[in-house]
């Protein structure tokens, strides 16, 4: 195998998938890229047997063939090489040859047989969504997934369509770890297949990919779909293959609280940056932050017997009772930091209940948060 490529070209090709090669694998092949020259193009793979992407990128192809190479170590040369076009080739015994100006290295590859099989993917099956809807809404989500391993059912995102009585498809977007849960919802144009209207739970670390691909050159639309147990997603010339999280997803429905009466209107920034200035005294011991509120106003504080205490006031729309409730600061910034609008609203029933917090006049979005015991 033997083709000429651009260095830029070939640096954007490595860098995407090194997210998904495995550093830490019992299969070598897994940490390697798979290169696949055809008679027109460079066909750039890489898997961790979860998640999966294939690539296609414009190369000068003198002899097509196939190989594989560690996918760190070649970025690593690519990225240092002068900005001119690059020769690849390999040699017998599954040598490498790069050559890139007055440069040469010559390094060890695998044999392309033992690499996983790349599903085919057939385009009829995937449908058409907005990249910025996906975007949005796994922004919203993707904080409040759950990190604990053996929960492994809620180490993902569950993605739905709920038809609405208008017949309008509404996409929504679930996670939650346990002491939170973050909803985000959307207007599904087009069709959406069976899986999606039973439910499906993406992994984390294919949320993650997949978000990368949307932050990639704007707007405009990808392909969305399933195939084998896997969620397919294709944008330009990249398709990615991610494996469905095998479990049940707890009926989120039942934890959103229907009784919370006492509503809070607070100015997101100001909210914002006064329990930032308070989570400064937080600690793994302490790391909560006490809110009063009353009406009228807002009494911010934290308190470290090992630092010290602080305390702020905010105005805010508030006629209920006199409330105290104490939070984990950093659940609260995760929150804020994606609400989209100006003003939040906060709906509490009582010193121990969960929390709600949604942008005010916007049903793109809700979170609940679990109160620390006072």
């Amino acid at each position: 195998m033997e083709f000429k490529i651009d260095k830029e070209q070939f640096l954007k090709s490595l860098q995407k998938i090194q997210g998904i090669v495995e550093k830490r694998t019992s299969m070598p092949i897994l940490s390697n890229v798979l290169l696949e020259a055809t008679e027109t193009s460079l066909l750039v793979t890489a898997t961790d047997l979860e998640v999966g992407m294939k690539s296609i990128y414009s190369a000068d192809v003198i002899t097509p063939g196939k190989i594989t190479v560690s996918a760190k170590k070649l970025y690593e040369i690519v990225k240092e090489l002068p900005n001119q076009p690059i020769l690849f080739k390999t040699k017998d015994n599954d040598w490498v040859e790069i050559k890139c100006g007055k440069v040469q290295f010559n390094i060890v590859g695998l044999s392309p047989d033992e690499f996983p099989y790349f599903p085919d993917v057939k385009e009829e099956y995937l449908f058409e969504i907005e990249t910025a809807l996906l975007r949005g809404m796994i922004e919203k989500t993707s904080y409040a997934i759950c990190t604990d391993e053996t929960k492994y059912n809620l180490n993902g995102i569950f993605i739905k369509v709920e038809v609405r009585s208008d017949g309008s498809n509404g996409l929504k977007m679930v996670s939650t770890d346990g002491h939170r849960l973050s909803i985000a919802s959307g207007n599904l144009k087009g069709t959406a297949g069976p899986e999606l209207l039973k439910g499906v739970i993406l992994p984390k670390k294919g949320v993650y990919e997949m978000k990368k691909i949307t932050d990639d050159e704007g707007g405009g639309t990808l392909l969305f779909g399933f195939m084998d147990n896997s969620a397919v997603i294709k944008r330009g010339d990249s398709y990615m293959v991610m494996r469905l999280v095998d479990g049940e997803f707890p009926d989120y429905n039942r934890v959103i609280p229907t009784a919370n009466t006492q509503v809070v209107t607070v100015n997101k920034e100001d909210f914002s940056h006064s329990v930032r200035r308070m989570a400064i005294l937080s600690s793994e011991k302490f790391k909560g932050i006490m809110l009063e509120i009353s009406s009228g106003g807002i009494k911010i504080s934290s308190s470290n017997p090992e630092l010290g205490d602080a305390m702020e006031e905010l105005d805010v729309a508030y006629e209920g009772d006199p409330i105290a409730v104490r939070f984990n600061a950093r659940y609260l910034l995760d929150v804020l930091s994606v609400a989209e609008t100006e003003r939040v609203e906060m709906k509490f029933k009582d010193e121990l209940s969960p929390s709600v917090i949604v942008p005010e006049n916007s049903d793109s979005f809700l979170a609940v948060i679990m109160p620390m015991r006072l």
